[in-house]
């Protein structure tokens, strides 16, 4: 696009900020549900209930696995329906949520059934969530690239919904601690406690993310008579989303590789120097202490990506910040007060650009589907975000399949307290909970490095978009009059 004369990008003002608001309050409470599922659920089965960690492992890779095949059919099927008010995505942000809800606290009560028949029970209604979530999430995030025709104001509403993700994400995080206080002062068990917490999180957040509704549909994505298959496949001129979703594949496998939970509960206490807390508490006062810093920076994420050279700089240095300080964690270690408190400044700083990830994984996104319409004429926000989708949950089916199959190679015994784990256990935690995911953040970088960010690529294509749109708006018109 170097030849094409100079074109003065889009500012937007198309989107009003109590809408803007209302979207990002329905992102925490989607995010509130689905933190609380994907980061409890196999912790739910393994540990309160006692079903054998590889067996879970198994059941649950085996189920995202299948629900991640069935996101780009969803997401095509999104792109080539349009309700009778001419709208694509907003009307599935009020209709979906009270079923999603419903089926999130169902997956937490303990019918009193047989082991197996427990698994059998929450793979069948995990399914039914998964296929109803899966469709409220495509329209959810899909909102994002028909918000505004406006790149830079597609990158502010990216910042702003990503904030409110995060904000649903760290208050389904409490729930660890929340957990600890309600044990001790009411005496629940574990199994009341997660029932109750489902539909706090599960229901609760489903019915706040109906908020999400009062967002309008501002970019017109005209009906195609195409099949399926043919909506799947103008994805190949989709490179910027092909490579972001390699290279989130390629992190997100080894992301998590034993669990935040059973590193913080293999040890009675932690001592931060000012109090000991249990490793529930524990966990908690270390996202804190971590987290902080990266939540804040997020505002400023648009501001941080123009100064930087673009939102694929971010995404370039996130990677390489976290894997120099992880490497330096791991031999830091966590034996001390003193290196409790290095491990979790040297996070912090892990966690201000990496919080700004989604961020640009979402703006280059939409840019992209602007491109692929500049390219073939179709809009593809229901394809391009259940993409998102699919490797989330294709990433977490490894990831949890690798989970279940390291905690058995190490020995983890799910009715023993953690602390109490043998030897194995204990001597594997460390390297595992902070280098896994060193080894995926390497491969991002090398994939992420051939996505192209062009600004003045972007202003061309949205000038001649606006032009297009404005000539079949003048037809249109001529055929109604």
């Amino acid at each position: 696009m170097s030849n094409e004369p100079r074109v003065i990008p889009d500012e937007g003002g198309y989107v009003k900020t109590k809408n803007l608001f209302s979207y990002a309050v329905g992102l925490a409470g989607q995010n509130m549900t689905y933190s609380y599922i994907s980061g409890w659920l196999f912790y739910y089965c393994a540990s309160v209930l006692k079903i054998a960690p590889k067996t879970v492992g198994y059941i649950t890779s085996i189920t995202r696995a299948w629900d991640s095949v069935n996101d780009p059919i969803i997401g095509a099927m999104v792109d080539k329906h349009r309700f009778k008010n001419g709208e694509k995505l907003r009307p599935y942000l009020v209709y979906l949520p009270p079923v999603i809800g419903i089926l999130s606290a169902l997956m937490f009560i303990n019918f009193g059934l047989s082991p197996m028949a427990t698994v059998v029970l929450i793979f069948v209604e995990y399914l039914l969530w998964d296929l109803f979530y899966s469709v409220q999430d495509v329209a959810l995030w899909g909102m994002v690239a028909v918000s505004s025709p406006s790149s830079k104001e597609r990158a502010k509403v990216s910042q702003w919904v990503t904030i409110g993700a995060g904000a649903g994400s760290i208050i389904a995080g409490a729930f660890q601690m929340i957990r600890s206080f309600v044990s001790g002062t009411f005496g629940w068990d574990d199994v009341t406690v997660f029932a109750v917490f489902a539909l706090v999180f599960g229901l609760g957040g489903e019915l706040l993310s109906m908020s999400a509704h009062s967002m309008k549909e501002m970019v017109e994505t005209p009906k195609t008579n195409e099949s399926i298959f043919e909506a799947i496949f103008v994805l190949r001129h989709n490179k910027t989303l092909l490579l972001i979703s390699l290279a989130r594949f390629l992190s997100s496998v080894t992301s998590s590789l034993l669990p935040w939970a059973y590193f913080f509960e293999s040890r009675e206490s932690f001592d931060f120097g000012f109090a000991s807390f249990d490793g529930g508490t524990s966990q908690v006062v270390y996202g804190i202490l971590m987290g902080a810093p990266g939540a804040i920076a997020i505002f400023f994420a648009t501001k941080i990506s123009d100064k930087v050279g673009g939102m694929k700089r971010i995404l370039i240095i996130a990677q390489g910040i976290s894997i120099v300080l992880r490497t330096i964690s791991y031999f830091v270690g966590f034996e001390s007060v003193g290196a409790i408190y290095v491990v979790c400044a040297l996070m912090a700083i892990v966690a201000i650009p990496s919080n700004m990830m989604d961020v640009a994984h979402r703006s280059l996104t939409s840019d992209s589907i602007d491109y692929v319409e500049y390219k073939t004429g179709k809009r593809t926000e229901g394809i391009s975000f259940s993409i998102q989708n699919f490797i989330t949950k294709i990433a977490s089916a490894v990831n949890l399949l690798l989970s279940g199959l390291i905690l058995d190679w190490i020995k983890y015994d799910g009715s023993l307290k953690n602390h109490q784990q043998g030897p194995l256990y204990m001597k594997w935690q460390w390297p595992i909970f902070m280098l896994g995911p060193v080894i995926g953040q390497i491969l991002y970088v090398i994939v992420i490095m051939f996505v192209k960010d062009d600004k003045e690529q972007r202003a061309f294509i949205e000038s001649e978009l606006k032009k297009r749109r404005e000539l079949m708006a003048q037809k249109e018109e001529k055929i109604n009059a």
